[in-house]
């Protein structure tokens, strides 16, 4: 297989692992455990609680949009080749991360369109949710640098 044929499968490994991880943070993580179980934020807090349920409902949708789009591509990827399931475990751990750094530090502290709890000391909830944040995406792409097709550019 040629280094541009690895490459061109590279892309899709990828791209399907970091939707879907991305996806699934933001439509079965946040959405099942803090908003639904813990009832600890809506997406969009600054507003009436109709604002913040339509809130959600958008946020859910779009998370589970880009989560069906992740598998999707991976069903494409499995009809085409084998799929490297390392490499793409690594790109859904990298997704993961990502979406809740994006997230905690986006959503919670600069825009501010939500916190984790409130009525609470938020440096233990911030430290523990970015902190894990960093550590998934560092997991992730420790993952991605060892599962790197040899021939692949760097």
């Amino acid at each position: 297989m040629s280094r541009h044929s690895k490459v061109r499968i590279d892309r899709p490994v990828l791209l399907s692992g970091v939707l879907f991880g991305s996806g699934i943070a933001a439509s079965m993580i946040d959405l099942f455990i803090f908003h639904l179980a813990l009832q600890w934020h809506h997406f969009y807090d600054l507003s009436t609680t109709e604002a913040a349920l339509t809130a959600d409902g958008f946020f859910h949708a779009f998370g589970w949009f880009i989560t069906i789009w992740g598998l999707f591509l991976l069903a494409d990827l499995r009809r085409r080749t084998a799929v490297p399931w390392k490499r793409w475990s690594g790109a859904v751990i990298t997704g993961v991360g990502f979406f809740q750094l994006l997230d905690g530090v986006v959503s919670h502290k600069v825009l501010g369109i939500h916190q984790i709890r409130y009525g609470v000391d938020l440096l233990l909830y911030d430290a523990v949710w970015i902190g894990s944040a960093l550590a998934l995406l560092l997991v992730g792409l420790l993952m991605l640098r060892r599962t790197r097709p040899r021939d692949a550019a760097v």
